[in-house]
């Protein structure tokens, strides 16, 4: 049975719809936490990542921090970026999403840093690779955006940000597959009110919006899951 390594950075951030279609492919999860509940305020911990080769698929994923801030992040931050590194340029399939997708710009030699503008909730994307990434509005809850490195191919963008280059076995994206509404609601009770509130927007509505869409995002993200395993890391046949 294969193994997938979920990397959660926060303990609010459950992988959600994409962990559930890695188990309908075979895939074992194994769930790891980076900043225990107890350091969320201080997230400036230790953390011994494991030996990537144990793993057949790595899945970094977001976190409330900036993959460029390692004043705040910094005793896991420039680890984790030179694990990265070492996963992507092995040529070993990493899906990073959104700081995931972050720490591989990073980490292959491209910047991140805070965007001009947030995007935060339903957005539009284009695709250049529907057969990748489908079309359609993704969950978006970032301040930061990354450069696409040099080697890598851009084949998702929008007017805010670039939202997905592929590179080696390895796809990086900017917006939230795994968004659900339940996770949405921990996000805002563990400081994402503020954040939304600051921006203008109404995180009831926001809440409300995503639950009325998750049927329709939850199947999406399906597609992107086997989308990625086909197309990019060819963990499973092609049709």
């Amino acid at each position: 049975m294969p193994t997938a390594l979920i990397l959660a950075h926060d303990p609010v951030s459950p992988a959600g719809p994409v962990e559930d279609r890695l188990r309908v492919h075979g895939f074992d999860i194994d769930y790891r936490i980076v900043v225990p509940e107890e350091s969320f305020r201080s997230p400036n911990v230790p953390f011994v990542f494991p030996d990537p080769e144990a793993f057949d698929l790595i899945v970094p994923l977001g976190a409330p921090w900036g993959a460029w801030d390692n004043a705040t992040i910094g005793q896991w931050l420039g680890p984790e970026i030179d694990w990265v590194r070492g996963v992507v340029s092995s040529g070993q399939p990493l899906l990073g999403i959104c700081f995931g997708g972050q720490l591989v710009a990073r980490a292959m030699g491209a910047s991140v840093g805070p965007a001009p503008q947030s995007e935060i909730g339903w957005h539009t994307v284009w695709s250049e690779r529907p057969d990748i990434v489908p079309d359609g509005p993704w969950f978006q809850f970032h301040y930061d955006r990354f450069e696409v490195p040099s080697g890598a191919v851009e084949i998702a963008r929008n007017p805010a940000a670039s939202q997905a280059f592929t590179i080696e076995r390895t796809l990086a994206v900017q917006f939230h597959p795994e968004i659900t509404a339940d996770s949405l609601v921990g996000w805002l009770d563990w400081g994402g009110w503020k954040s939304v509130e600051k921006a203008g927007l109404d995180g009831e509505v926001m809440v409300a919006q995503t639950r009325a869409f998750e049927e329709q995002s939850t199947q999406r993200t399906h597609a992107l899951v086997d989308n990625y395993l086909r197309e990019v890391a060819r963990l499973i046949p092609t049709s």
